[in-house]
């Protein structure tokens, strides 16, 4: 499938990095520009920018269509990560006459990226558009954990099947069918923007949410969190509003703008990630182009953390392990964790019957962290995310 049609070329002759006299990302990026041709797509590329400029999805934030040319004038202008990297820049998402055609395309681009093994980056828009992003891989037929960052929970009634919003895509994911949501994640969501039914039932779905606290308490919980994501979707209104002062539900409490770019460089330093979209960033009430920087700033590190990849996932080559089989509940059960030679960083294998082992390859063998270990192993306890990832095979 050529997807060359589904894009129209990007203006970068108004980003200004031609006059630098050091090499910057503009000079790397192969982009569909107006004074060029669409790149050619290989196994070769690393990661693939897309913009989709769309905001039908949310009433509330217009304006919000304009980020994508907002932020490649500051992304552009930064300086290169490393030489072997290889990005392109496909152009802007043409438009649907619905916001269903919108979603038919961006999930066909994904689906054909993912295919080659190619990371989608987008630019959105209004967050809606994460549910284009995960029809890429219903499109494949992948069984997928998606990772979200905000601080509500878009969990919204969705009156028409067909009616997809900022405030009801999640609903949308959810309820799909045939379903290919096996994990959900939320992190820096806020308690007094939240209805508690909502987070109710996300926590009876075995699903993990974490407040603003516990994530502002200690950022390094995330890290395994997101490392056990296929997509990542990433809503700018949980970042703080003097940080993010043009993010489209402006607050202020939230991230701050460094732990940002931490989680967004976790998630790229994880194998097992494959798209990450950026949503609800508003030009119109920017502060000097503040919030515009730091979502380039964020895709930044997401370049480098793509870099630092060690190829460790479990499933791929289990002789890169150390092995440790904890004991638990007086010797009744056990728990095998893995721990990375390479990165030094923990899984941990949860049952899976042999028929379920090739539908769940990607899923049960669960991300954790050296606290998890010690909780079985000195504690005597099982981890909360085991326990979980146990429930949601067994169903």
């Amino acid at each position: 499938m050529d997807i060359s049609n589904y894009f129209s070329p990007i203006d970068i002759d108004r980003y200004g990095f031609f006059e630098s006299n050091i090499e910057l990302l503009g000079h790397i990026i192969a982009s569909y520009n107006t004074n060029g041709n669409f790149p050619a797509l290989s196994q070769s590329i690393d990661i693939a920018i897309f913009s989709v400029e769309e905001q039908r999805g949310n009433k509330d934030n217009q304006g919000c269509a304009l980020a994508p040319e907002a932020i490649r004038k500051y992304l552009y202008n930064l300086t290169l990560p490393h030489k072997s990297i290889k990005i392109v820049d496909l152009g802007n998402v043409i438009i649907g006459n619905t916001l269903a055609d919108t979603y038919i395309a961006v999930g066909e681009v994904v689906a054909q990226l993912l295919q080659m093994k190619i990371i989608p980056l987008i630019l959105g828009g209004s967050q809606d558009i994460t549910y284009g992003n995960y029809h890429g891989y219903e499109l494949l037929g992948q069984i997928i954990n998606v990772f979200n960052v905000d601080s509500k929970i878009d969990l919204g009634v969705v009156k028409d099947s067909n009616e997809v919003t900022a405030q009801s895509y999640l609903t949308n994911m959810m309820c799909s069918e045939p379903n290919y949501l096996f994990n959900y994640t939320q992190i820096g969501f806020q308690t007094y923007f939240i209805d508690r039914k909502a987070l109710n039932m996300l926590e009876d779905l075995y699903f993990d949410c974490y407040r603003l606290g516990v994530v502002q308490k200690d950022i390094e919980v995330v890290e395994p969190l997101v490392r056990n994501a296929d997509m990542v979707t990433i809503d700018m209104s949980a970042v703080r509003q003097s940080d993010a002062p043009a993010a489209g539900y402006p607050s202020p409490h939230g991230l701050y703008g460094e732990q940002l770019c931490q989680i967004c460089r976790y998630a790229a330093m994880s194998d097992k990630l494959t798209s990450i979209g950026f949503y609800e960033m508003n030009p119109r009430y920017d502060n000097r182009g503040q919030t515009a920087a730091l979502v380039a700033h964020a895709i930044w590190y997401f370049i480098d953390g793509y870099l630092w990849r060690k190829n460790d996932f479990p499933y791929l080559d289990t002789e890169n392990y150390f092995k440790f089989v904890v004991l638990i509940n007086e010797g009744s059960s056990e728990i095998v964790f893995y721990k990375s030679k390479k990165s030094e960083r923990w899984w941990m294998e949860v049952p899976c019957s042999k028929d379920l082992k090739q539908k769940y390859r990607r899923h049960y063998l669960v991300p954790c962290s050296y606290g998890d270990y010690r909780t079985a192993a000195e504690d005597n306890k099982i981890p909360d995310r085991w326990f979980k990832t146990y429930n949601k095979i067994s169903i």
